[in-house]
Parts: C-alpha cells; sequence; structure tokens
C-alpha cells in the first residue's frame, strides 16, 4: 500500500509539473514592467532563476521563452510581482488605498508614513514611526522577518504567516543584507535604500549610526568569492545629512583630505571604542572594531559635501536627490560591487573580491584550519623588474639620480596610443572627403584584459631567451627593423613612430610582432637580449573582466542598447542613449571609469608634498600594485586597436594582402590621428557607416572595426569637417581628442 500510494503520489507530481510547464505567462512588455516596478534587475532576476542576463533579456523581448522547469518558476515570480504591482490600466478605482488598509500592513505600535513627495507640512506633527520600519514610496511598509521576506500584520499587530506562492522580495536573496548594499541619508532621518526602499535612521551622531547601520539597518552584500569577504554597509551621507550628524560643510584639509584627529568626531569615535583606518575621517572613511568570532563590525561612509563623487567619473551624481541618488549607486553596487572610494579604488577592489589572496586550508597537523595562499591570485607584495618601475622606486632610485631620462632600452614604456600622422602624407583621395570621423573603442582596456595571462608572481630575470608569447614578461628586443606603411602608426610606441633600437616591451607588443612576421612574411627575426619573466602566472583578470563586461552590457541594455541591433540602428540609438534614461547614464561612466581607473591602480605612483624621492610608499605594500600587469594590458589593448587599423586598411584597397611588406595602395583607409582608444578617419560622409568597409553580403570586413556594444566594438565619437581636422594636424594638436567637440579628457574617456 505505501509504494501504491507513493507512485500515485509521483504522478500526481509529475502531473503538475507538467501542467506548470505549459502554464501561460504574461506577454513580454508586462514582464519587462512587472520587474521595473518591483525594482528589480534583470541579473538579480537572472541569480535567482539561475539562467544568464541575456536569457532574461530575451524573455522580456519576446525572442525566447522560458521552458520547464525555468518555466514554472518564472510564471510564479511573475505571479508574485502582478499581485503586489497590478498594471495601472487594469485598475477599476484611482482611489489609493484606505488608511485601514495601510495601517493594517504596518507594525505594532507603528502609524503609516507618507512618501517623500507628499511629507506633511511643517505645521503638521508627523506620525511616530518605529526606528527600522521600512517606508516606501510606492507602496504601504511591512515588516521583515528572518529571512527578510515582507511578513504582514493584522490591524491588531499580530504577525501573519507568509502567503504559500508569495513571490521574492525585491532585495537580495541574503538575510543580513535583506535592505541591499548601501542608503543614502537625508536631512530628515530617513535612508534611501534600493528598490525605492526607505528606512528610519533615528541616528544623530556618528557613533549612533555605525551601530545602527551593523545591528538594525540589514545593510550590506554577500561576497564575490567564496574565500572572500561581505561587502561592508554603505552609507551615503548628503549635505543635509552631514548637518544632522554634526559634521562640517567643508573639509578645510584639502592637502590631506580629513578631519584633524583632536575633531570632536573623531574623539566621539575613539570614545565609543571604534577605530578609523589610516586615512583618517575623510570623503570615503570606515568605522571598524577588530572582527569578533569571524563577524567584521565594519561601516564605511561616503560623505558627498566632501567631494567623495568625483563628478569626472560620476558626473552629477552628488547633486541628485536621495531617492535618485540611492538608485544610481545601487545599480552600480548590484553589477560591480559596492563603492569603497574613487571608481579607481574600487576597480582594484573588485579585482581582489574577485580573485581573494587568501583562502582556509587545513594546518599542518590537519587539526584546524589556517589562512593560506589562494591559487591563481595576486597573494603577495613583489617589487617589480628594474624596468617595469617608475622612477621613483626604490629599485631604479638606487641606480639613477633624480631627474635621470631613462633610455628605452632601460624603460618599460608601455603606454596607450597618442599619435597624428604627418599631414604631408596625406594622399589626394583623402584631401578631396569632407569629414573627419571618429570612432571609439568600447571600454578598450576591459577586452584587453580577457583571457589575458599575467604573472602571478615575482619576475625572474634571462639572458638571451627565445620568445615566448605564453609568457608574461618584459622583453629587451630590436623590433626596429619590421617596416610599415609611414602612413600608419607604428605599434610598438606610444607615440607611433618607428623605434630607434632595442627596447623593452610586454608580451602582448612582442607577439604582436611575432604575428605581423608570420602573417605578412617580413623577413625579421625575434631575438630578445635580455627579459623578466614571470613563470608563476594565468588569466587573473578573467572575472574582472566578466564582471564588468556584464555590467556595462546589462547598463547599456537599460540605456536600449542590445547585442544583435543593426549598425544603422545601433548608431541611431547611442546618439540618444543618455538622455533615454540620465539614472544609467551616470552608472556607464562610472562602470568606465572602474575599468580605466583600476589598470591605472596597478602602477599607482606616491603622493603627497612629503614625500621623499626612492623612499617606498604605501601603495608598494598591496600585492596589486602591479606595474607590469597594467602594462600588458595597455600593450594588448593597442595591439588589438593596431590590427583592426590594418585589418581596415587592407579590405579597403584593391590588391590582396601584401608579401614581404606592409606598404598599402593609396586608396587604402588609415587613419589620421589616434588618442588611446579613438581613431579619427576621413570620409565622405558624417558617420561611420561611410567608411566602413563590408563585405559584398553586407558583413563588416573580417577583423576590421565592428559597431556594436560589446566591449571591442566601436562606436561613433564624432565628426567634424575636413577643414577643422587638417588645421589641427597642421597646429600639431591631435584631433582625437577634440573630435567630439570638447577634450576628451574631459569626458572621462
Amino acid at each position: 500500500m505505501p509504494n501504491e500510494q507513493h507512485e500515485l503520489f509521483a504522478s500526481v507530481d509529475a502531473l503538475l509539473e507538467q501542467a506548470a510547464a505549459q502554464c501561460d505567462l504574461p506577454e513580454p512588455a508586462e514582464r519587462k514592467r512587472l520587474r521595473e516596478a518591483a525594482g528589480l534587475s534583470q541579473d538579480q532576476v537572472a541569480r535567482a532563476l539561475s539562467v544568464r542576463r541575456e536569457t532574461i533579456t530575451g524573455w522580456e523581448s519576446g525572442r525566447t521563452e522560458p521552458r520547464a522547469p525555468k518555466r514554472a518558476a518564472y510564471a510564479r515570480l511573475l505571479d508574485g510581482l502582478a499581485a503586489r504591482h497590478p498594471d495601472p490600466a487594469d485598475r477599476t478605482s484611482p482611489e489609493p488605498a484606505s488608511a485601514t488598509a495601510q495601517e493594517a500592513t504596518l507594525p505594532h505600535g507603528a502609524a503609516p508614513r507618507e512618501a517623500p513627495s507628499a511629507r506633511p507640512a511643517p505645521s503638521e506633527a508627523p506620525p511616530a514611526v518605529s526606528p527600522t520600519v521600512p517606508r516606501t514610496p510606492a507602496r504601504p511598509t511591512a515588516s521583515r522577518g528572518p529571512a527578510g521576506r515582507q511578513q504582514p500584520r493584522d490591524p491588531a499587530g499580530r504577525r501573519q504567516p507568509p502567503a504559500p506562492d508569495a513571490a521574492p522580495p525585491s532585495t537580495p536573496l541574503d538575510p543580513r543584507f535583506a535592505h541591499g548594499p548601501l542608503a543614502v541619508l537625508d536631512g530628515e532621518g530617513a535612508a534611501y535604500c534600493v528598490g525605492g526602499l526607505v528606512l528610519d535612521c533615528p541616528a544623530k551622531d556618528i557613533v549612533a549610526l555605525t551601530e545602527w547601520a551593523l545591528n538594525e539597518a540589514k545593510l550590506g552584500a554577500p561576497r564575490l568569492n567564496r574565500h572572500g569577504k561581505d561587502a561592508d554597509p554603505l552609507l551615503v551621507i548628503t549635505e543635509a545629512a552631514a548637518g544632522r550628524l554634526g559634521l562640517p560643510a567643508v573639509l578645510e584639509d584639502r592637502r590631506n583630505l580629513r578631519l584633524p584627529d583632536d575633531h570632536k568626531i573623531s574623539r566621539q569615535i575613539a570614545k565609543a571604542k571604534w577605530k578609523l583606518t589610516k586615512r583618517g575621517f575623510g570623503p570615503w572613511t570606515r568605522v571598524y572594531r577588530p572582527a569578533q568570532a569571524g563577524r567584521r563590525q565594519c561601516v564605511q561612509f561616503a560623505i558627498l559635501p566632501w567631494g567623495a563623487l568625483d563628478a569626472r567619473s560620476w558626473g552629477g551624481a552628488a547633486q541628485l536627490g536621495a531617492a535618485e541618488l540611492a538608485s544610481v549607486l545601487g545599480a552600480y553596487a548590484m553589477r560591480v560591487l559596492t563603492p569603497r572610494g574613487s571608481t579607481a579604488v574600487s576597480g582594484l577592489e573588485l579585482m581582489t573580491s574577485l580573485r581573494p589572496p587568501t583562502r582556509a586550508v587545513k594546518d599542518e597537523a590537519g587539526e584546524g584550519w589556517v589562512s593560506g595562499p589562494n591559487p591563481g591570485s595576486l597573494t603577495e607584495p613583489v617589487d617589480p623588474a628594474p624596468p617595469e618601475a617608475p622612477s621613483e622606486h626604490p629599485v631604479v632610485a638606487s641606480v639613477h639620480p633624480r631627474g635621470h631620462q631613462r633610455s628605452p632600452d632601460e624603460v618599460l614604456d608601455e603606454e596607450a596610443f597618442e599619435w597624428i600622422r604627418d599631414p604631408q602624407l596625406l594622399t589626394d583621395d583623402e584631401c578631396a572627403r569632407k569629414y573627419a570621423v571618429g570612432i571609439d573603442v568600447n571600454t578598450a582596456f576591459l577586452a584587453a584584459a580577457n583571457r589575458l595571462t599575467v604573472g602571478l608572481g615575482a619576475p625572474v630575470h634571462v639572458k638571451a631567451p627565445a620568445f615566448d608569447k605564453a609568457m608574461p614578461g618584459s622583453w629587451l628586443i630590436d623590433l626596429s627593423g619590421i617596416e610599415l606603411d609611414p602612413r600608419l602608426p607604428n605599434p610598438f610606441t606610444p607615440h607611433g613612430e618607428r623605434p630607434t633600437g632595442p627596447a623593452w616591451y610586454a608580451t602582448p607588443t612582442v607577439s604582436y610582432a611575432a604575428e605581423l612576421i608570420a602573417t605578412y612574411g617580413l623577413p625579421v627575426s625575434l631575438a630578445p637580449l635580455e627579459a623578466w619573466v614571470r613563470p608563476e602566472n594565468g588569466p587573473y583578470l578573467d572575472p574582472w573582466y566578466k564582471q564588468l563586461s556584464e555590467a556595462y552590457k546589462s547598463t547599456m541594455a537599460d540605456l536600449g542598447i542590445t547585442p544583435g541591433m543593426t549598425e544603422a540602428d545601433f548608431l541611431a540609438a547611442m546618439a540618444t542613449h543618455r538622455q533615454t534614461d540620465p539614472g544609467m547614464a551616470v552608472v556607464l561612466s562610472a562602470i568606465k571609469s572602474t575599468v580605466k581607473g583600476g589598470i591605472g591602480k596597478l602602477r599607482e605612483r606616491p603622493q603627497g608634498a612629503t614625500y621623499t624621492y626612492g623612499e617606498r610608499w604605501p601603495a608598494l605594500e598591496r600585492p596589486t600594485w602591479r606595474p607590469d600587469i597594467r602594462a600588458a594590458v595597455i600593450a594588448a589593448a593597442r595591439a588589438n586597436i593596431h590590427r583592426k587599423i590594418l585589418k581596415t586598411a587592407l579590405a579597403t584597397q584593391h590588391s590582396t594582402a601584401p608579401a614581404g611588406h606592409l606598404n598599402l595602395e593609396a586608396e587604402a583607409l588609415i587613419p589620421v590621428a589616434l588618442l588611446s582608444d579613438c581613431a579619427v578617419y576621413l570620409a565622405d560622409g558624417p558617420g561611420p557607416l561611410d567608411f566602413l568597409p563590408h563585405t559584398p553580403d553586407g558583413k563588416p570586413a573580417p577583423g576590421s572595426f565592428r559597431l556594436g556594444v560589446s566591449p571591442g566594438m566601436v562606436k561613433h565619437e564624432g565628426t567634424q569637417d575636413f577643414l577643422w581636422a587638417v588645421q589641427m594636424l597642421d597646429e600639431g594638436h591631435n584631433p582625437a581628442r577634440h573630435i567630439k567637440g570638447t577634450d576628451a579628457a574631459e569626458g572621462g574617456e
């Protein structure tokens, strides 16, 4: 009998699963509306359903449909969201919920709180609210249970069990961080979180605020790697909140960017047995106590009136309202990581969060756990090879006096392109064109980091080695024998001029030289004189690339730019994408700055007027101070853009690829200027489609520049007239810097 009953139950369960697999789903547009109404990102839904973000994009656009068992789970999510966020067009009454209905969802003893846009007049006494009661502008408040799920109460204040078919909450699944990674504080005791959630924050000083954040706010984010650490809560202090907390409106010490140690805020923190990091209390501050029982006790503060959000990376984010800023910073935190300083600092911290330096390992006796190195990570600080070090580093300063100009055979000079063509080399065809058109490579450094093998340990010096493209390092080699068309930039130097003798190059540069020799049959051999190589190596940056690449593409999708668009549709959408959603445009700018800043931070130079030449500086004690990795990324990016320049030129000349030389025909399309990841071409029309080569069936020429949203593809950077470009070249200025009508550096490019 039990076996028969079990078989019957199994048959019924199978039937239910079959029915669920055939369940109807809302229309694609409604699926997107429900997700956005709940404040959920595509990444959150994708993680909950164990699918890729692109899968959610397909379901919401109608290109694909979910299949079992994902279909049933997706339907359950949408049903729950539909119950909470009905379509306004389907509502039979425009009247808001009654006061009784609102009160029924509040914790015992709490009164309903109005949305920020409908705050009570100053003459009215605001209703009393429990300290950490969530306040959401879009719907009545509900208490949160231990699992992070909303648990309504009845009018008498008794907790009701959640409905069995309740949808997942619009907050992280980890109950410790039920209210998201961060909160933005206003001057009235409100803490704005992601998803439109608003908490009451009664704290009126930094100490009380720190304890509230750790004990009541449920803020933070889970670790990105199982060997890493959870992200600490981030509290963003607006100008009004700074006044409420007793912080000065202006940070007077502009050199050290911190409060004096004897300031009352610093003394309050010390008196309460909390600590500050060596940076002190500044625009980005950490207040902490030593961990207890493995639990971190740390809160991070970003002080907006002190310049925590640099306008070069975050645009006008610091001037946004608290709710809007919480949405912008929350999107960045969900897609990249909780901000921990400047975007450069966040870019570097992301590397460490994704590949922590240590992990728990068994001790030698096998009886306990100790900290040990994490394979594939940067586990300890290492000194660079002499050619890789900046001039201030002790390994250089001990040999060369201050001010010594090192020659190419003494220093590794891997920097981004900054090149202009000699105007005397313009052809008659080029002089007949009407426009100068700039194209820009999407997140060029990020694309270069993809699948890039870099050194993990200390360098090893070798004499007269055979070149190995799989071995990361720095090579002293003479590449001056490789001759290119004089109209082309030389790929081996940042200024695009032909090298004059032996010089130091990173592995990607020498590898590209080997590629040119092999592909075009150039009569040159590679014979390194010496090298600093790193036998311990691996694709350290791969998780960093994947995280930021997904963040970039997700944000572009929110701005209406998706993979698979036609080139014309892509260009049209890009022309107005920043106006589509200004908040997401800020997130996009921050992500791009995170890429460039993170790579730059790998070679952080000494700072401060008190630094003495030749002394070590704090950044050298980081495992992530690695100028060799920065050099490898930049070298790979420079090789990537040069490879596409050459392929584009070959695709636009009449003859096939040359053999034994790299002299191109007059009609070959060659840029007149390069600046990092931007190339300027002369064209008959004002857009990229007027000059980029295509095959007879309309596809981009193989290996040439391709328009699109993915890292490594290109977009339209700007257009000016021909005479403007020629004048810039004649005066020795770089048209790529000003092709948008502004200085590229001003736009964070």
